[in-house]
């Protein structure tokens, strides 16, 4: 009886909020220092049975897709020449791309970079259903979709891991797709978007390859990560280290210097997402570099391309469409 008599005798009462949890307690001092460590209990139980001594991920160049698949979605491989290996692709045809009535008609494409390491072109194949519904509607023109292996480093060259992903779709990839599909086989035709990681893989790639794509989205890039990988000389972690200049600031350093051919940019992010505060930071860097670009922030959505798809798809959609109308 003592102890309940003891776990009593203080009173606390405190309210955190932290991305979009609301969390409030009343209570014992005694009791909330007891929910506290059995908590901390729970948590290392936890990373103890999943965390510790667990390997990341396999990485495959080659992913099937597993579930059913969206409408318009296909997969399928290329031989890389570099590497000697088969690569894996998902493809989005629009509908009427196999109509009769369309047989001879071009579309332009639209490379998509996924999330995450590592690599897989699967990740985010589930936003084709609102690329599909959108044009099926008419509400945007028909496009086809190319979701890419991202790699080992998804999106990085990093050769220390035989895992040149950049190389890998700019010079194997992008050229496969325009033999054997109806593209517009152009810088007109051509358009760049990524999310998180891809994100990332989307602003560097579009600032070093400005000749291939004249429409670029990039969204919710840890631009935090990049900015200390080029201030720290290449150094992302102790176990990865890129090039030097191989970042979203020095790339972008480098186009301002030439701004030309020009890009045509849309930064979206969600403002509940960790990466809101670093994306408004790059903007300004941007801006400071007088690089020019629209943005696109999606009230109340955290780290998620699938909840700015649900809320702004067609926005994002229909940025793309102007671009390939040249407007």
């Amino acid at each position: 009886m003592k102890f309940w008599q003891d776990v009593f005798n203080n009173s606390l009462h405190f309210r955190v909020g932290v991305r979009g949890w609301d969390v409030s307690f009343t209570g014992s001092m005694k009791v909330f220092r007891i929910i506290v460590s059995f908590g901390l209990l729970v948590v290392s139980s936890a990373f103890s049975v999943f965390g510790q001594g667990k390997e990341p991920p396999a990485f495959s160049w080659v992913n099937p897709i597993k579930e059913e698949a969206p409408k318009g979605v296909t997969h399928h491989t290329f031989n890389s020449p570099s590497m000697g290996v088969e690569v894996g692709y998902c493809l989005f045809l629009p509908p009427g791309y196999r109509d009769v009535a369309h047989s001879s008609e071009r579309y332009p494409v639209v490379y998509y970079l996924h999330g995450g390491r590592p690599g897989s072109e699967t990740k985010s194949i589930k936003l084709a259903k609102w690329i599909w519904d959108a044009m099926e509607s008419g509400q945007v023109t028909p496009a086809i979709y190319v979701f890419v292996n991202g790699g080992a480093v998804s999106h990085y060259n990093y050769p220390q891991k035989n895992s040149m992903g950049e190389d890998v779709f700019i010079y194997e990839l992008i050229p496969h797709i325009d033999a054997t599909y109806r593209t517009i086989a152009k810088r007109s035709g051509r358009g760049l978007e990524g999310f998180s990681q891809g994100g990332r893989g989307t602003t560097r790639i579009m600032f070093r390859h400005p000749e291939l794509f004249v429409s670029c989205a990039p969204g919710g890039a840890g631009h935090a990560t990049e900015k200390r990988i080029s201030e720290e000389g290449g150094r992302e972690s102790d176990a990865l280290i890129f090039a030097e200049g191989y970042n979203t600031y020095d790339t972008a350093r480098a186009y301002a210097k030439i701004m030309t051919p020009p890009l045509n940019i849309l930064i979206f992010v969600g403002d509940k997402g960790f990466n809101y505060e670093n994306n408004l930071a790059y903007m300004d860097f941007l801006r400071s570099l007088e690089i020019p670009f629209e943005h696109l922030i999606v009230p109340g959505v955290p780290h998620s391309a699938t909840q700015i798809y649900e809320k702004e798809a067609l926005r994002i959609l229909k940025f793309h469409e102007k671009n390939f109308q040249g407007g």
